[in-house]
């Protein structure tokens, strides 16, 4: 403004000065008065030029102007660059933090003041069964149809967290959420979700743990307890003195097995990974399963060292290949021991165990085949949970734990393997365990 000013100045004074010369003083004020006319009429086709400049779509053209409107207008093209830049890179930055928020394994939700969706991660959406586009602007309470939550929302306080159950669209399958609502901004909410089903599910079986194990042990306690009562209250002959004392042994033998069970899986579940580089010679290792697989045939028939009865189960022990074994060789016996017992405790009298090795490709196995009374299949995939019982009652007749099938389980894990179940009611059962063919090496070890 300074520099036009001055230059209309110059120009007026210009031409007051010949002017005022030849024609006088009137002259020079003429003179003058018009180039300040014509000085303002240019400025103003100027200004107006600039003015339908700044007002089109295009102020990326080359500019043909001089002076200070060259100017002007290049630094009103800088300026129109700098703040596309700066508007580019917080565009970038939001869709770098959306992303983010879009990556989260947790449920984000944001509200508007009225508790209206704005917008929501995918995880969201599959938490609470919400589509974006479609419950763009719904207010949150509508959708999400849980009482829980619907009392949650409507508090004024929301320090704590609430769980609910989460959005399915399959009766059999259900999962638990952990939702929060946090303020941000003016009057607007974030809500946080959280699947926590394994953490559910995880106290739940420890509960239930908790409880099985209580139970498993206050029965034997209780048939001890009302034992000792009956000798130190009443008189007993030597002869059924001997037989009470012998029932209160087979229950303290039933505390210690369920005991030495859960130490054992414990030591599984929490312990180092095993040493896998032991061999294990399976002709020396299943001489000892077979014996006590008849030993505790015998014990459960009450025919235990009374060799002249014939055999409660029918036992078909295939020979065993002269093959040698790399793994934890304390880890193996556990599991082979169980699930032979198993088939023992569960197959009724006369019924037929079969114990084979075989190997294929890929694969070597071991495998348990009975006669017993099957399982439905709804129970099989449940079956190596610890206490899962198909029948109660029976389990606590033939003296079983409970944790056979879980520690198995556990030891084919640990040796990168496998046990696999096959069971019809009515025809019987087959366990198998399934270890990489690796395991095998050819030589025995003395």
């Amino acid at each position: 403004m300074l520099i036009a000013i001055a230059e209309l100045f110059l120009l007026a004074l210009c031409a007051a000065i010949p002017t005022w010369w030849f024609l006088g003083t009137g002259g020079a004020v003429l003179s003058a008065f018009i180039v300040v006319v014509v000085f303002s009429v240019l400025m103003a086709w100027k200004v107006r030029r600039l003015e339908h400049w700044l007002a089109g779509s295009d102020l990326r053209s080359r500019l043909d102007w001089k002076g200070v409107w060259l100017e002007i207008g290049q630094r009103v093209q800088r300026l129109l660059q700098q703040r596309e830049k700066t508007a580019l890179d917080q565009q970038k930055r939001l869709q770098d933090f959306l992303l983010a928020i879009q990556a989260s394994p947790n449920g984000v939700t944001l509200l508007d003041e009225q508790g209206r969706i704005e917008w929501c991660n995918d995880t969201a959406s599959s938490h609470l069964g919400l589509d974006p586009r479609r419950d763009h602007l719904q207010h949150i309470v509508h959708l999400v149809r849980d009482p829980v939550f619907s009392k949650y929302f409507a508090q004024k306080n929301h320090d704590a967290e609430v769980v609910i159950d989460g959005f399915s669209t399959s009766l059999s399958q259900s999962f638990k959420l952990s939702v929060q609502l946090h303020a941000y901004g003016e009057g607007r909410q974030l809500l946080l979700t959280r699947d926590i089903t394994s953490i559910a599910l995880a106290d739940a079986m420890r509960r239930d743990f908790v409880a099985n194990v209580s139970h498993e042990i206050r029965t034997p306690l209780t048939v001890m307890s009302g034992f000792v009562e009956t000798l130190q209250t009443i008189p007993l002959e030597e002869q059924e003195r001997q037989r009470y004392l012998q029932m209160m042994s087979v229950q303290a033998e039933r505390m210690q097995s369920l005991v030495a069970d859960l130490l054992t899986l414990s030591q599984l579940e929490g312990g180092l990974p095993p040493r896998l580089n032991e061999k294990i010679f399976l002709p020396d290792l299943m001489e000892q399963i077979q014996s006590d697989a008849v030993a505790l045939s015998a014990v459960l028939s009450g025919q235990e060292g009374d060799e002249r009865q014939m055999p409660v189960h029918e036992f078909h022990f295939d020979p065993v290949p002269a093959w040698t074994l790399l793994g934890a060789g304390s880890e193996l016996l556990s599991a082979l021991s169980n699930l032979v017992s198993n088939a023992v405790r569960y197959t009724p009298a006369g019924g037929k165990i079969k114990l084979t090795w075989f190997r294929d490709t890929d694969h070597v196995c071991f495998a348990v085949t009975d006669t017993g009374p099957g399982i439905a299949a709804e129970h099989l995939p449940r079956l190596s949970e610890r206490f899962y019982r198909v029948d109660r009652s029976r389990s606590r007749e033939t003296g079983g734990t409970g944790l056979g099938l879980a520690i198995a389980k556990h030891v084919a894990q640990r040796h990168g393997g496998e046990l696999r179940i096959e069971s019809q009611v009515g025809k019987g059962s087959t366990f198998t365990l399934v270890f990489s063919i690796s395991r095998i090496v050819d030589s025995k070890v003395s």
